[in-house]
């Protein structure tokens, strides 16, 4: 969750927590509870409560506190974190401050400018994504490569995966409910051939196409690890595989192809075109390419007085 943007949630844990209390278990399973209630997301629900135990467990039975809180912050800070890591966890408690009726203990989000540049070593590029798809089927890991397929060609999130059904290769689409959102996704023709046929292979006459051999969905963690295990075979380093980075060259070659950002962050599912700017940030690499390409430095055969240096 961006900083700055929480809603302000409608439930609470219970009973709030009184002044000179600490995080308790029972606390922790209240929040859960609230959580889900108030439908997030099983990703949203597992980050949350994996920072605030982090949270309580720093705090080692000690009061909570706003100071308490802020030199958690200082100390993630000091640890190397980086800024947008550390306000991901103050958002988390910040969340279950609101359940416990502890806006007092809130502290100030860490102020990050707009990154300019994406990190090319994390970038995943279109030639080491079809390196990794097929490497997947040569390996014989023909679910994992369609898996890889549908987020790419999509842009669902690797949660979402659960949505693409074989009702919803029938119509073409899937209607994918996120975040107390429903939107439709177009589904590629080819994509949905491909997994009909490989959903009437397996006998999956109806429901999600992703499962397992016991008929549950795919986890992202399964995933994750699945494609982790192919980086080396691959050719690919294990820094740019991972299932967000699939969504993420979506987003780039779809902006390539239609530049249209509002559309885009519809597909996406995005509620702010802020969230979808994000992804079609270039690397510097690209941001020098551009500036090489404007031609607003003269060369050295350029009729300018006074020039007499090599050519640029």
């Amino acid at each position: 969750m961006v900083p700055g943007t929480q809603r302000r949630m409608g439930w609470t844990c219970g009973k709030g927590a009184a002044m000179g209390a600490t995080i308790t278990g029972d606390m922790l399973k209240g929040f859960e509870r609230a959580l889900k209630r108030d439908e997030r997301g099983a990703a949203t629900v597992e980050k949350y409560l994996r920072n605030v135990r982090q949270f309580a467990e720093w705090l080692g039975g000690a009061v909570l506190t706003r100071e308490a809180l802020a030199a958690w912050k200082n100390a993630l800070v000091e640890g190397g974190n980086a800024p947008s890591t550390v306000n991901g966890k103050l958002a988390a408690v910040h969340a279950l401050l609101r359940c416990i009726g502890r806006d007092d203990c809130r502290v100030r989000f860490l102020k990050v400018q707009r990154r300019l540049f994406r990190d090319a070593s994390r970038d995943l590029s279109r030639s080491e994504y079809l390196k990794l798809v097929k490497t997947a089927y040569e390996q014989g890991q023909e679910r994992l490569a369609l898996a890889m397929e549908a987020i790419c060609s999509c842009g669902v999130r690797v949660s979402e995966l659960r949505h693409i059904t074989v009702e919803a290769l029938a119509r073409g689409q899937a209607t994918i409910r996120c975040k107390g959102k429903l939107r439709t996704v177009p589904l590629p023709s080819a994509l949905c051939a491909k997994l009909a046929r490989y959903a009437r292979r397996r006998g999956i006459a109806a429901g999600p196409v992703f499962v397992t051999r016991s008929g549950r969905p795919l986890s992202r963690r399964q995933i994750w690890g699945e494609m982790k295990a192919l980086c080396r075979a691959a050719g690919v380093a294990a820094a740019k595989v991972f299932p967000h980075n699939l969504r993420h060259l979506f987003a780039v070659e779809y902006y390539r192809e239609d530049r249209d950002i509002v559309k885009l962050a519809d597909v996406l599912g995005h509620s702010s075109i802020d969230t979808t700017r994000i992804y079609l940030v270039t690397t510097g690499v690209e941001h020098r390419r551009h500036l090489d390409n404007l031609g607003l430095v003269l060369g050295w055969r350029c009729d300018v007085p006074g020039a007499s240096g090599a050519a640029v």
